[in-house]
């Protein structure tokens, strides 16, 4: 497949209208043939040993190179060049990244003698923490002093020491964790962002607005009128998540995927109306090795201090003042008096203990007896309530969670009850304990998970079962986070498009090893056999459990125009639009021949993101009881319910916590830089 020239690829993408569905772009050389490169690098995929190579890919800059662009129009197929190409990527026969070649959504090529891109880290081969800011520079004992003490280091915490960094201030950042898992949860996050007007919706043909963003907003979130701080932060996320957020990370070399999902619809269309899911090119561990190498270059000079594997211990005053804090080294038991005037509390929310989750949980919504925990046992509360007992900080809205229905337990569990979140197969059939049907309405993901939570935690058992198969596993089962997603947090671009169109095999077989929650069987018989095995229980009947499918089935037996089931409308819903028609499989009997081998998960409740915690304004200053701002003391991320104390309400849009962290870094930085 050849083109002339750039102008003419383009011409080609002109033609899909009115929204661009999914392609790829292949780098031609000056003889504008395609150069297919033998891979030089193996990078680490997935646990168990996948290993894949990397593939050249192009986004959102063309001015280098001459394009030859493979359109993908929704499911209709492939050109047969492109067709070639990418079963040649799958099958590992296409090469690594060229020396030179640029992943999606790069910047146009730099001038000769120009600087070097703002988000260069250390070689992507390296360990994960190879580009982590790591110097624990301070006595065993004694005491450490700076301008601005920032307690965390996940996100929030980075990005509020790079701002301060960058406005001329000295900074110690003290976090809990060790060297390699500075940036917190969002190491590991998939990267997806709420984000308002972007051109890539622009591009997409997406009529956004803050105005619309913010009536979605209030309204799926169901905020309290007289929470004038939540609301507040509200209206400044969709206002300036595209110039803070999405225009800011741009600027410091992150890229995004071209195309933006649509999640988190609401069951009556009272969510998102519009798509706004974007999603990080590398995933949220690119977007932290590239923040956390900002700050080391920005600290470089010396005025750049961290403290791993400290716990702070209490927040120090002096003459009535705020003047820092005492934290211990958890692993030698020293302790270290830490000097600022300034204090920015960035140590994540309250879920990640339990006993204080099942404190807050809301009377009137039903708790499961068992959850798995998908935040970290160090997003205690701790100090949520130190602040609170020592400064009179107001802890708000405390039983507002964003907990997700569906989790199983990590087969290699970085601490105990660590659950992963897997995004739940719109076609597979949501069962109860006993292999029935959950009903009347039944629980489709994508629409209102606030919902889904509450469905599952009302069941008679804690644990929930998926039903689909081979065919359906292949196309729509996914695990949130980095972990999981190789092919875009390794930028393989080339690989993560095949997956896409013909089946994620490798994820499927991977859980099937590793998961014992993860159940393959021919026969449904077999399957509820096993599903038994695994409860130690004779919950399921072999017979039921083919009636229900059976029941499902006849669905389709009556034809199109005849159905009259709403979880098949949903799926026909979410397939008008073309991203999500990619990983939404056509409907489709359970029992298809040639479709198996049957499958079943067993899920469970996770815990993951506080939407409450300690009240601030807009310069995410912490307040009072009597609504004055603590002098000195400062609230980012999710220690700050994502602003306000509780900026989502009740329920999230789905990907509001990243840009949530960034916007309100960025303005305690702001406020710290001008003396506020």
């Amino acid at each position: 497949m050849r083109f002339g020239d750039a102008s003419r690829a383009g011409s080609i993408l002109r033609l899909v209208t009115p929204a661009p569905p999914l392609w790829a772009a292949v780098a031609f050389g000056a003889s504008n043939r395609v150069k297919v490169l033998r891979a030089s690098q193996a990078f680490p995929g997935a646990a168990g040993g996948d290993h894949a190579l990397d593939a050249p890919a192009l986004g959102e800059g063309y001015s280098r190179y001459r394009l030859a662009l493979l359109v993908l129009p929704g499911l209709g197929g492939l050109v047969p060049g492109g067709l070639a190409l990418i079963m040649a990527t799958a099958l590992g026969h296409c090469g690594a990244r060229a020396a030179g070649s640029r992943g999606v959504g790069a910047p146009p090529r730099r001038p000769a003698g120009a600087s070097a891109p703002r988000c260069a880290y250390a070689r992507r081969d390296a360990p994960d923490d190879a580009a982590t800011p790591a110097d624990d520079r301070h006595a065993m004992t004694g005491e450490l002093a700076a301008d601005v003490l920032v307690v965390g280091g996940g996100l929030a915490g980075l990005v509020t020491a790079l701002e301060c960094l960058r406005a001329g201030q000295r900074v110690i950042v003290v976090d809990r964790d060790t060297p390699a898992r500075f940036g917190g949860l969002a190491r590991w996050a998939f990267g997806g962002m709420a984000l308002v007007g972007t051109p890539l919706q622009a591009r997409m043909g997406i009529p956004d607005t803050p105005e619309v963003a913010l009536r979605d907003w209030l309204r799926f979130g169901e905020l309290d009128p007289h929470d004038a701080w939540s609301l507040a932060w509200a209206r400044h996320y969709v206002e300036r998540s595209r110039p803070e957020v999405y225009d800011w990370l741009r600027g410091e070399g992150l890229r995004f995927l071209p195309a933006v999902n649509w999640v988190e619809r609401g069951r009556y269309g009272e969510g998102n109306s519009l798509p706004r899911y974007h999603i990080v090119w590398g995933t949220a561990r690119e977007l932290v090795l590239c923040l956390g190498a900002a700050l080391q270059r920005a600290g470089s000079d010396g005025r750049l201090h961290l403290l791993h594997r400290h716990r702070v211990l209490q927040l120090d005053t002096a003459a009535g003042r705020l003047c820092g804090a005492l934290a211990r080294d958890e692993a030698r038991g020293a302790e270290v008096r830490l000097r600022a005037p300034v204090v920015v509390l960035a140590m994540g929310g309250l879920n990640g203990d339990h006993a204080e989750c099942r404190a807050n949980w809301p009377a009137d919504r039903p708790m499961p007896a068992t959850m798995l925990n998908g935040a970290h046992p160090y997003a205690d509360g701790a100090l949520h309530h130190h602040a609170a007992d020592a400064f009179g900080a107001q802890i708000v809205n405390a039983g507002e969670m964003w907990n997700y229905a569906a989790g199983f337990p990590h087969p290699f569990a970085h601490f105990p009850g660590h659950g992963l979140s897997i995004i739940p197969c719109k076609s597979a059939l949501w069962l109860d304990h006993r292999g029935e049907r959950i009903g009347p309405e039944p629980l489709v993901t994508g629409f209102d998970t606030h919902w889904l939570c509450q469905r599952v935690a009302e069941q008679a058992r804690p644990w929930t079962w998926h039903l689909l198969n081979w065919r359906i596993a292949a196309k729509e089962f996914a695990i949130s986070g980095a972990e999981h997603n190789p092919r875009i947090r390794d930028k393989q671009f080339l690989r993560f498009l095949a997956e896409t169109l013909f089946g994620n095999h490798r994820l499927v077989r991977q859980m099937q090893r590793e998961s014992e929650d993860f159940l393959v069987d021919a026969t449904l018989a077999g399957l509820a056999a096993r599903m038994n095995a695994l409860t130690a229980s004779h919950d399921i009947d072999a017979v039921r459990l083919q009636a229900t499918v059976a029941a499902y089935d006849a669905q389709f037996a009556r034809g199109a125009a005849l159905h009259n089931d709403d979880q098949l409308r949903r799926i026909l819903h979410a397939r008008q639009w073309r991203p999500d028609r990619l990983r939404t499989a056509k409907p489709a009997p359970l029992q298809q021949r040639g479709a198996g081998p049957f499958i079943a998960i067993r899920v469970q409740l996770v815990t993951r993101k506080s939407l409450g915690g300690l009240r601030t304004d807009l310069h995410s200053r912490v307040l009072g009881g009597d609504g004055a701002a603590v002098p000195g003391l400062y609230s980012v991320g999710e220690a700050a319910g994502f602003g306000g104390g509780g900026a989502n309400g009740k329920r999230s849009l789905e990907g509001t916590f990243l840009p949530g962290c960034i916007l309100t870094a960025r303005a305690a930085a702001r406020a710290i830089g001008g003396g506020g």
